[in-house]
Order: C-alpha cells, then sequence, then structure tokens
C-alpha cells in the first residue's frame, strides 16, 4: 500500500514539474491530490513509528 501511495505521488509531482499546459482546474485537482497523498503518506509513517500501546484500558485519555 506504502508503495502504490508513494508511486502514485511521484507520477503526480512529475505531471505539475513538467512544462505542459493543462486546463486551470486539472493543475489546482492535481494540486489537491499531491497534498492529499503527502498526508497519507506522513500518517502512514507516523503509525509505523509509533510504538503500540498494550494493556490499557481502551481510552487514550486521562481521568482526573
Amino acid at each position: 500500500m506504502k508503495k502504490i501511495i508513494r508511486k502514485i505521488g511521484q507520477a503526480v509531482q512529475v505531471v505539475l514539474l513538467a512544462p505542459i499546459k493543462l486546463p486551470a482546474k486539472a493543475m489546482s485537482m492535481l494540486k489537491y491530490i499531491a497534498v492529499g497523498l503527502g498526508i497519507i503518506e506522513q500518517v502512514m509513517q507516523d503509525d509505523a513509528t509509533e510504538p503500540k500501546a498494550e494493556g490499557k484500558g481502551g481510552s487514550d485519555e486521562d481521568d482526573e
């Protein structure tokens, strides 16, 4: 899944950087897709590096 998202993101970046003329709506849509893919990559990367909490009571909130 990570590889697919990374490859799609790279393809979108290539299209955005290429000196081709596209309609304004297409360019803005590609920019939003690139931002969304970047966010998804970061979330997936943060989930992979975050240690799993075991033995907690199901809630992450502190009882004060």
